[in-house]
C-alpha cells in the first residue's frame, strides 16, 4: 500500500465510505491562515470545537487529535502538531514532528474504528514549516504500515 497522490480539494475527498480529513493545527488556539481557511469556508463546527478545545484546556496540547463530524460520512482530525505559529528564537519552524507522529498514531485507532480513509493536504509543510521528505515517512510507519488508505492532495 502506498500513498496516493492527487491534484485536488482536500475539502473536497474523493471515494466511498467513511473519510477523515486531517490537519495539522497549532497549540495557541490560533486558526485563521492556510488550509483551516479552506475548511472553514466548507464547514463552522471544526473551527468552533478547536477554538472550544483550546478554551476548556481538556487535553490541548501536541501530539493530541480531536475529530469533529460534519457530514454523514465525513470527519475533520483536527492534529495539534504545531507549537505556536512562527520560528522560535533559534530559527525552528513551528513544525513538531514528534507530535505528527504521535497524532497520527492516535488517527490509525479513529480510522480503523470507522473503516475509514484518510485525506489531507501536505499536512505540516505550509504556515508550520515543516519538510515533506521528513513528514511522509512519517505517514508510511504511522498509516500506511496500518493499512489505512491515504490520499495527499495538491491544489
Amino acid at each position: 500500500m502506498q500513498i496516493k497522490y492527487t491534484k485536488g480539494d482536500a475539502t473536497k475527498p474523493i471515494g466511498e465510505g467513511n473519510k477523515i480529513i486531517v490537519h495539522v493545527c497549532n497549540d495557541i488556539g490560533g486558526w485563521g491562515k492556510g488550509f483551516v481557511m479552506a475548511i472553514s469556508k466548507r464547514w463552522k463546527t471544526p473551527e468552533e470545537a478547536y477554538k472550544k478545545w483550546y478554551a476548556s484546556d481538556d487535553f490541548f496540547q501536541l501530539g493530541e487529535v480531536q475529530y469533529i463530524r460534519v457530514e454523514e460520512n465525513l470527519w475533520i482530525a483536527n492534529l495539534i502538531g504545531q507549537h505556536r505559529i512562527r520560528k522560535d528564537e533559534d530559527g525552528n519552524a513551528p513544525i513538531r514532528y514528534r507530535a505528527i507522529e504521535s497524532g497520527l498514531k492516535k488517527v490509525v485507532e479513529k480510522a480503523q474504528e470507522l473503516k475509514a480513509s484518510i485525506h489531507m493536504p501536505r499536512i505540516g509543510c505550509g504556515l508550520a514549516g515543516g519538510k515533506w521528505e521528513i513528514i511522509e515517512p512519517i505517514i508510511q510507519n504511522t498509516l500506511i504500515s496500518n493499512s489505512i488508505e491515504v490520499t495527499v492532495y495538491d491544489f
